[in-house]
């Protein structure tokens, strides 16, 4: 395919995400202030996105907690500076399940199974600007841990989402995710042009390798927007790849801990990061109106 290099740039801040990372980073926000105040700084720094998830203030642990969302909404449309907001919704889809000889019944322990309008609950209060759909069912790193997205639960859950006037950010981890991602534009579940997250080297979804990257990019239909990230090491990497093949991109804690080797990250640090290398590829960094005119997207206060 020919280079359809992106002149035109917006940067995701993912911020905390639900894994145990703060565990392995002190810059790891999780009351809700942390994480409104780490947001507002990739903001500053040159996010036109903040993606968030939310965690007990206490113990980090992932929460579903109403009222958790509802203080990190009101924080970041409280502040100065201004960023379009992107709530999880993946929230209350894991199940683990037992030994390889007896699978069920499956372990409490990290099962959080629960309905579509329960999913969507903090998103119909909160009306963040974008919202996520994470567009499949997959193994999920752990050995009997399964992320669960069925059709009927994605169809409900877009309705919800679209009936609510928040974009849905397709949360594609494969190109199976895809497939279904086009299915559900074509079902009138989603309204198109869509907005698709492409999610690279999570295990055990698609390798973050150049070839199946392109495999991924070349199953977006041209009318719709995406953005790419990868893990770890390979966060920065995929900066320039996703907008040499046309794209934006996502940063932050939820994907990487490190700034260098040996020294870890804040939010804002990589954002300004990546800002660097978008802006030395010749491309241009837009901000939030820019983010809200293309995507069609409206900036509301909670209910």
């Amino acid at each position: 395919m020919p280079l359809r290099m992106n002149k035109e740039v917006f940067i995701t801040c993912a911020v905390t995400g639900s894994g145990a990372t703060q565990e392995r980073s002190r810059h790891v926000p999780r009351s809700p202030a942390e994480i409104a105040d780490s947001a507002i700084a990739a903001a500053r720094a040159g996010a036109a996105v903040v993606h968030c998830h939310v965690r007990d203030p206490e113990t980090g642990a992932p929460s579903r907690q109403l009222s958790l969302y509802r203080e990190v909404t009101e924080r970041i449309r409280d502040a100065e500076v201004d960023v379009v907001l992107n709530l999880t919704a993946g929230m209350g889809g894991d199940m683990v399940f037992g030994s390889p000889d007896q699978p069920l019944p499956l372990q409490q322990a990290g099962t959080d199974m629960i309905g579509a309008a329960e999913r969507v609950a903090h998103v119909a209060e909160c009306l963040p600007e974008i919202c996520t759909l994470d567009c499949g069912t997959m193994n999920f790193a752990e050995a009997d841990y399964v992320m669960t997205n069925t059709p009927g639960m994605l169809q409900a859950m877009g309705r919800m989402m679209t009936d609510l006037g928040v974009k849905p950010e397709i949360e594609a981890f494969d190109t199976g995710h895809l497939w279904y991602a086009k299915q559900l534009v074509k079902d009138g579940v989603l309204e198109a042009p869509a907005l698709v997250q492409l999610c690279m080297g999570v295990p055990w979804g698609a390798p973050d390798d150049l070839n199946t990257f392109m495999a991924m990019v070349n199953n977006v239909p041209d009318d719709w927007c995406f953005s790419a990230f990868s893990l770890g090491r390979n966060q920065m990497a995929y900066v320039a790849a996703a907008v040499l093949a046309g794209g934006n991109v996502r940063v932050g804690l939820e994907d990487n801990l490190w700034l260098d080797k040996g020294v870890l990250a804040e939010n804002w640090q990589l954002v300004e990061r990546a800002r660097g290398i978008i802006e030395s590829m010749g491309a241009r960094v837009i901000g939030p109106q820019e983010v809200r005119d293309r995507l069609g997207l409206v900036k509301r206060a909670p209910r």
